[in-house]
């Protein structure tokens, strides 16, 4: 398991710098963490920190990983030093600003039916809403995406309506099929790969989100926003034929709006 331990000198002594604090992960990584939050202001600083690490190309930097509100950086602890890296990092702070503004805007093909929609019916139970309420009000919201993680290709959606938002399930499923769309608290996610979960499944996408035949093999990215668009099972079988011999590919457009 990965410990997390605070570092010395959370950010730089200047008026036009943003307060972070850095927490050493382990020997290979260090975090650069703004705030508790959830929201689109601190995900904007995430990513605009990202984009400052990967430009600067700074030797034994291996990956940087953006999450809900901090900024993970791996390093190669044989190539460069927490220090050193630390060093590197604190003047990427200053003047640094977020954006709100999305990336990429996808709109992703979904089957909203109870044979697929494990949990279609007990969530407009427990919501007080009808299924076409529920169905229309999870596919007119436009979500932002968080953070990738869990499972490869796997994105935590940001921007449930508060009439839907629930605890996860008291019992976790063992499986739950690849493709599907499900809530859990403020969020909703997209099962890229067959795993467990305890989130509740409204439908599934016969869009793959994790396909190693594309180049990236997973599309989505922190930054990007999704919408769902309702389809009826029998195009979902179609979609799910097409897609299962390469033919169904993923779009996206420049996202017209902030989120």
């Amino acid at each position: 398991m990965r410990r997390e331990r605070s570092a010395e000198g959370a950010h730089p002594d200047a008026d036009d710098c943003i307060p972070a604090k850095f927490l050493a992960s382990a020997d290979t990584a260090l975090v650069v963490e703004f705030g508790r939050s959830v929201d689109p202001t601190l995900s904007g600083l995430v990513l605009a920190l990202a984009q400052r690490v990967e430009a600067a190309a700074i030797a034994g930097v291996v990956e940087v990983v953006p999450t809900f509100r901090s900024l993970m950086v791996n390093y190669d602890p044989l190539a460069l030093t927490h220090t050193a890296l630390q060093s590197a990092l604190l003047p990427m702070l200053r003047g640094l600003e977020g954006s709100t503004r999305s990336g990429r805007h996808w709109l992703i093909p979904t089957c909203y039916d109870e044979s697929v929609g494990l949990d279609l019916a007990e969530v407009a139970a427990r919501t007080g809403l009808t299924v076409p309420a529920l169905v229309a009000l999870h596919s007119a919201a436009t979500f932002r995406v968080y953070m990738m993680g869990f499972l490869p290709g796997f994105p935590y959606l940001g921007g449930l309506p508060h009439a839907l938002e629930l605890p996860r399930r008291e019992t976790p499923r063992l499986r739950v099929p690849r493709g599907s769309v499900a809530i859990a608290l403020d969020m909703t996610c997209i099962y890229s790969l067959e795993s467990p979960g305890g989130w509740h499944v409204l439908g599934r996408t016969p869009a793959a989100l994790f396909d190693l035949r594309r180049d990236p093999p997973a599309p989505l990215t922190a930054g990007d926003t999704v919408a769902f668009q309702p389809i009826s099972p029998r195009e979902y079988e179609r979609l799910t034929a097409e897609a299962a011999g390469g033919g169904l590919a993923m779009r996206a457009s420049p996202s017209p709006e902030p989120t």
